[in-house]
């Protein structure tokens, strides 16, 4: 039914992924279904979610892929579905692709939902999932989930630690400075084992330490290459201090073409995946959100790029 995602992709050797559509003028969660088929058919490799809780009138934090005061975050992000909704549609209807988060707002989620839900997850799409987390950039949206802001990298910190000891303990026992998790049995699973991946966005050295010491890979962003080296470095030598395997670090760039960016259309996608090549990146996310006019206009667009 589907082609070779390796095959298929414009960079040999590369996974090539898209965004499934959900939020903007692609929130339209009765077509993720049929996204995701045409997608897997055209030979991607991977479908990804993103994580919006809520917009506000005034945000207190501008949006860093360029916000300002008169337009503090994109158009789009006013109208976002569900993620968890999103990829359990596009799990019941592929059969090869991995599906992943880039990324969900990690510490706002109580781990033992979080826990419940991704597993779930990973045993509906027989063990396709990636798992990605970061800090988030808008404080409303912690204040909207009754979370603190501050030492909210320590929370993440936090849920890493509820979300590995609910997957490998048997029975399940935790004690952390948010949760208190009593010993308990919990039946199901992930599909993978020991869990699936966690990958991990962030784009400062600490997040990138973070990397290093614990997650299974970087959601890392475009950006100019010296940039994504120096970042790269911070993770790779923090692996090897802290006893792991560098080279078993996974890296997935995301590409949102848009408007006044540098990368305005799927024909400024090409050359960025030069570049990913040249690095050494094997996965790469393309966003359509932001150059689409709606669901159909994505899967031109998402051909365009397979071809």
């Amino acid at each position: 039914m589907t082609s070779n995602p390796e095959s298929r992709s414009p960079v040999s050797g590369t996974r090539l992924g898209l965004a499934l559509p959900q939020y903007g003028a692609l929130a339209d969660p009765a077509a993720v279904a049929r996204f995701a088929v045409a997608a897997e058919e055209l030979g991607f490799g991977s479908l990804w979610v993103g994580d919006r809780i809520l917009t506000p009138l005034e945000p207190s934090d501008l949006y860093p892929g360029g916000g300002t005061p008169e337009h503090p975050y994109p158009e789009e992000f006013k109208t976002f579905a569900d993620p968890f909704t999103t990829l359990a549609t596009a799990a019941a209807v592929t059969n090869t692709v991995r599906l992943g988060m880039s990324a969900l707002t990690g510490p706002v989620y109580p781990p033992v939902l979080l826990a419940r839900a991704l597993t779930s997850l990973d045993l509906a799409s027989a063990g396709r999932l990636d798992v990605g987390f970061g800090l988030g950039w808008l404080r409303e949206e912690y204040f909207a989930t009754g979370v603190p802001w501050a030492g909210r990298g320590e929370r993440l910190d936090a849920v890493l630690d509820a979300l590995d000891a609910i997957w490998t303990g048997d029975p399940v026992a935790h004690e952390g400075p948010q949760w208190r998790i009593a010993p308990s049995t919990v039946g199901l699973r992930p599909a993978q084992d020991p869990r699936p991946p966690v990958l991990l966005g962030g784009f400062a050295p600490p997040a990138l330490a973070r990397i290093g010491r614990r997650a299974d890979g970087w959601l890392a962003g475009w950006m100019p290459r010296q940039y994504l080296k120096a970042l790269w470095t911070v993770a790779l030598e923090t692996a090897e201090k802290a006893g792991r395997d560098p080279g078993t670090l996974r890296r997935v760039l995301r590409i949102n073409p848009r408007a006044g960016t540098g990368v305005e259309s799927v024909a400024d996608v090409l050359p960025c995946l030069d570049v990913a090549r040249e690095e050494g990146i094997t996965e790469v996310l393309v966003d359509l959100h932001y150059v689409a006019k709606d669901v159909d206009h994505a899967l031109e667009l998402a051909g365009e790029l397979a071809g």
